[in-house]
């Protein structure tokens, strides 16, 4: 018996030992980066590498953040992603809605393409998309970032289904019964039953389009209209390779995304658990 707490103890310390390990290898560019950010200029390139700066140079951020505009591409990635994740939660859900409660001749074959879309890269459909907004005349504005997003997502869609699959239609009839249309039954029944499962959609959609780089470099073309991404790669090319402002930015691009997982941590592994989508 002791020699079995024995050998259960040790697996348990190699175990911890290796997820310490793993988490540490996941980390350290991210410490790096930091600690990077807040370095004198005269310590970035040293060798052996300084893991700790001999002073902390916290204004580095501020000097960086005024080297460009950095304020008005903040402005045009808030505006980005607070439309697409107000437009792909709302379209989404009404088109998942849709394929789960109606029943309409097609409906399979056009659920399939739904799910083909999921298959065909960006980089495959770039430059039809790029001719037909410029035929609308979109290049060089925000909407070829923001109007796709009200037709809803494959991937999207597909979760809502899964999820609104498992609610019984017994609530359909009861609100029929009640006087209630196909859309007031979508507005006051199922999108509050939904909410785990949008808190995830709105999640995944802002930090695709948080981190998104290819679109803006793509349809915009004017600095004013520039996101952050688009922004920082900029930085580097105007300015040269100034690690330390680079590094700087990049920090505080980072730190929404990081704060949204956190925060939202709970609802992300409930909406996953609650749509099916289990590894």
């Amino acid at each position: 018996m002791k020699n079995m707490k024995t050998n259960k103890l040790l697996k348990n310390i190699f175990i911890y030992a290796l997820l310490i390990f793993c988490s540490l290898l996941f980390l350290a560019p991210f410490y790096w980066m930091f600690s990077t950010s807040v370095k004198p200029s005269n310590e970035v390139f040293l060798f052996p590498p300084k893991w700790i700066p001999s002073h902390f140079k916290f204004e580095n951020f501020g000097n960086a953040w005024q080297l460009q505009p950095f304020g008005m591409f903040l402005k045009n990635s808030l505006i980005v992603v607070g439309m697409t994740t107000v437009a792909q939660v709302f379209s989404s859900s009404l088109i998942a809605y849709g394929f789960a409660r109606f029943d309409f001749k097609g409906k399979n074959f056009l659920f399939i393409i739904v799910l083909a879309t999921m298959m065909i890269p960006w980089d495959v459909t770039m430059i039809p998309l790029y001719m037909e907004f410029n035929l609308f005349g979109w290049i060089n504005t925000l909407k070829p970032l923001i109007v796709p997003s009200f037709f809803g997502s494959g991937f999207f869609i597909f979760m809502l289904r899964q999820f609104l699959l498992g609610i019984p239609k017994e609530l359909d009839e009861a609100a029929r019964i009640d006087g209630a249309n196909a859309f007031q039954i979508y507005w006051r029944i199922y999108l509050p039953l939904m909410k785990p499962a949008l808190i995830l959609v709105a999640i995944f959609n802002i930090l695709n389009t948080w981190n998104d780089y290819l679109g803006p470099l793509i349809f915009l073309n004017d600095q004013s209209k520039y996101t952050l991404t688009l922004g920082l790669a900029q930085f580097k090319g105007v300015f040269g390779v100034d690690t330390t402002a680079i590094m700087a930015i990049t920090t505080l691009i980072c730190i929404p995304p990081v704060l949204i997982f956190f925060i939202a941590q709970k609802h992300i592994v409930e909406g996953v658990s609650s749509t099916g989508l289990k590894g």
